[in-house]
């Protein structure tokens, strides 16, 4: 049964059939797919649906139809919250949980039903904190499940920079609310640093008030599987938010992003950039196939006039063995906008790359590190924090000397 504290309808975007447990809504647009908090209004998914078709329901162990029960707790720590900072452990029953965004898949909303205690973290009005807050969760254990919740706030004209540090063993599912008020800027930095057993879902729900920068970073490299799926909501004109990810799968690995950007508001913009790359197991083991997902859809609402928008997302496949999923989508109901676009490619090496470094003397295995380092540049070189720029850097490396690149 439900939680009774549970509000069985969330944002606008719900229709009627929220609450009405084995109905879902079929949306006419990406903005306007069924929300709800509670498990119940959700169908089981199944492979036929758009949203799960890459998604290998078999490791999901359970946390799609039920069978996945908490059984232990994440650890949460928060450290680097100084003066102006709040950081609260509450309850469900907190009425700040939702303001960020209403779970949109049944995992989601399961999270939502099964966390124990959620984490907010509040960075008040016009507080300038240089220095980044991380929040390091480490996962229940071998074999254990957990759910969790956390919610970011920035009050108007705050300014943070926030690192999610995500590590350890088990299976987790989780919401993570970024709540940006008017002209305030943030920078969320996600680092998905799983042991190999780990499975993890997660949804990111971003709200961006009237000119609010916000610029949020999701970095993949650990775990048996895992599926972020951001989704980004203007309330109010001149919100600015750029995505950037990158992601590393190794052989039996299954790394999935979707995003989803719903422009609602005049006069916004967005900039979406993920690179990817996958080694495989090269003895044809299809079970140690390296696989990764990258979905990405934007929508463009009548209301919103100005918009400037554009992703991209490009994937370097290392071995064979290996399969990248691209798929871009630009959805635009008005045309008043200042532009709006989109790329994807997957390949291998540029044999004419590797040729030009090692035609001036470099050995072909420091050309394709090279080549390799310079493709991922894009996205470190954005990264503000020395201290995680060099982990990311070295990270990269690890999964080098595995490839043997």
């Amino acid at each position: 049964m439900a939680d009774p504290t549970i509000p069985t309808t969330g944002s606008p975007a719900t229709n009627s059939t929220a609450g009405t447990p084995g109905l879902t809504a079929t949306a006419v647009n990406k903005g306007e797919m069924f929300t709800s908090f509670d498990v119940d209004a959700f169908e089981v998914p199944s492979p036929r649906e758009e949203v799960w078709r890459f998604t290998p329901f078999r490791r999901l162990r359970g946390l799609h139809d039920g069978k996945a029960t908490r059984t232990a707790e994440a650890e949460i720590s928060v450290e680097g919250a100084g003066d102006g900072v709040a950081v609260e452990t509450v309850g469900r029953d907190d009425s700040r949980l939702g303001d960020g965004g209403v779970p949109f898949d049944r995992i989601a909303a399961q999270a939502y039903t099964s966390f124990t205690q959620a984490t907010v973290v509040t960075v008040g009005k016009e507080v300038d904190h240089t220095d980044p807050i991380t929040l390091t969760v480490t996962g229940p254990g071998v074999d254990e499940v957990a759910f969790g919740h956390i919610q970011i706030r920035l009050e108007p004209f705050a300014r943070a920079v926030v690192v999610l540090d995500q590590k350890g063993s088990g299976t987790y599912a989780e919401n993570v609310e970024f709540v940006v008020g008017d002209q305030a800027s943030l920078t969320v930095v996600n680092v998905h640093d799983w042991a190999d057993d780990a499975v993890h879902v997660a949804a990111h729900h971003v709200r961006a008030g009237r000119d609010s920068v916000i610029r949020h970073f999701a970095f993949s490299f650990g775990g048996n599987l895992v599926r972020l799926s951001p989704v980004v909501h203007y309330d109010a004109p001149g919100g600015d938010v750029e995505l950037w990810g990158l992601y590393f799968a190794d052989a039996g690995q299954h790394l999935e992003q979707r995003l989803l950007v719903d422009h609602s508001q005049p006069h916004c913009r967005s900039n979406v950039v993920y690179k990817g790359a996958l080694q495989g197991d090269t003895t044809g083991d299809r079970t140690r196939e390296a696989h990764t997902v990258w979905i990405g859809d934007v929508l463009i609402r009548p209301e919103a006039e100005g918009t400037d928008t554009f992703e991209l997302n490009r994937n370097l496949v290392l071995t064979d063995n290996a399969r990248a999923d691209s798929v871009p989508n630009l959805e635009i109901e008005t045309g008043e906008i200042v532009g709006a676009g989109h790329a994807s490619a997957t390949g291998r090496f540029d044999d004419e790359q590797l040729f030009y470094l090692q035609a001036r003397g470099i050995p072909e295995d420091q050309a394709r590190r090279l080549v390799i380092r310079g493709f991922f540049r894009e996205v470190i070189a954005k990264i503000g924090v020395p201290d995680l720029r060099e982990r990311l850097e070295a990270a990269i490396e690890h999964e080098l000397q595995i490839s043997g690149a």
